[in-house]
């Protein structure tokens, strides 16, 4: 796959996620099969105000290209303004935001609701592929409602504005991130445009993006919250669409090394204060399917130094305990335990990829 003159050595993705897709994550990512990485979701006008220094924090570093940085914004100015500046930073291409669904960002007429303004959507591209000489490509959701998919019609109007690429997460704004994606539209939006098209929704296993690819037709699949705590899943998909033999799930070992480099590069990137509050999003991805696993998540939110978090994560894989003798382990309580799982529940899709 080729976005404009970038050429990617794979047809698997990062979606960009908020508090989640941050350096340390990007740099794994890649470092297990990730074809192109991108950052959290930043507003061109907060990117616009910032000194040298403050935009200094978001400088490409060579282990995580190819890169996008991912801007949120409706302004054609400004968004033209932040492209520069993340050519500047390194970015290997720019990625408009059309998706995010949250309040804040689409009552400024950003995100998700630049569905509902194709002529400006087409200015923001416009503008900003004359102001750099990276590619520029947008992320969009299948419509604003259900009954209003207007995705097909955007991409047809972003391509001739000069959108290099775009990827489709195929479900509506009025949809969040309930239900299934709907494949029919995505691959309406392949059939709309002539440029590389990538299918986001739904990956969690690497069967599901081979799915993916066929039923959509798309060039390439973009993964988020299956990725979390699950890098190795980037290799895998990208096995299982190239008809390969699927890698072997990682160990218990071998997800205990990966918690604890995550950590180290927080730390290394946020200081400890920051990066265990930070670890605590990821934790529970980690355990996933782990005996244990909601002691540990209940158990990790009240730790304060990083050599605690690490002591956790060892008695968690290295099966000390089980079921509900892990909550002793942990030091929880079994009715802390019970209040995670209800916690769990309600927080079905808590991640939001954009």
């Amino acid at each position: 796959m080729q976005i404009g003159p970038l050429p990617l050595d794979g047809p698997v993705l990062l979606a960009p996620m908020a508090g989640v897709t941050n350096r340390p994550f990007r740099v794994m990512a890649r470092r297990h099969g990730c074809a192109l990485t991108a950052t959290e979701m930043l507003s061109a006008d907060f990117l616009v105000r910032q000194t040298p220094a403050q935009r200094a924090l978001h400088r490409v570093v060579p282990e995580e290209r190819p890169m996008a940085l991912q801007v949120m914004g409706a302004d054609p100015g400004v968004m033209a303004e932040a492209a520069r500046i993340c050519e500047d930073l390194g970015a290997d291409l720019v990625d408009v935001n059309m998706g995010c669904p949250v309040k804040k960002v689409v009552s400024r007429g950003a995100g998700a609701a630049l569905l509902n303004d194709p002529d400006r959507a087409a200015r923001v591209v416009e503008a900003m592929a004359g102001a750099v000489r990276i590619p520029v490509t947008a992320k969009l959701r299948a419509g604003w409602q259900d009954d209003r998919l207007s995705a097909p019609e955007v991409a047809a109007r972003l391509e001739r504005a000069g959108a290099a690429a775009l990827a489709v997460h195929g479900r509506t704004r009025e949809q969040q991130y309930r239900g299934t994606v709907n494949t029919d539209l995505i691959a309406r939006v392949k059939q709309a445009v002539s440029i590389p098209v990538a299918a986001n929704g739904d990956v969690l296993q690497p069967g599901d993006a081979r799915a993916l690819l066929e039923a959509t037709g798309a060039d390439a699949v973009m993964i988020g919250r299956g990725a979390i705590g699950n890098l190795w899943l980037f290799r895998a998909a990208a096995a299982a669409i190239a008809g390969r033999p699927v890698p072997e799930r990682p160990t218990a070992g071998e997800r205990l090394a990966e918690f604890r480099e995550h950590l180290d590069r927080l730390l290394a990137d946020e200081g400890e204060w920051l990066a265990i509050r930070r670890m605590r999003k990821y934790a529970p991805y980690y355990a996933t399917g782990v005996a244990g696993a909601r002691a540990f998540r209940a158990a990790v939110v009240r730790e304060e130094t990083a050599a605690g978090v690490i002591g956790l994560a060892e008695r968690l894989f290295r099966g000390e305990q089980d079921g509900v003798r892990a909550a002793d382990a942990l030091g929880v309580t079994r009715e802390e335990v019970l209040a995670v799982a209800a916690e769990e529940r309600r927080e079905r899709g808590d991640v939001p990829d954009f």
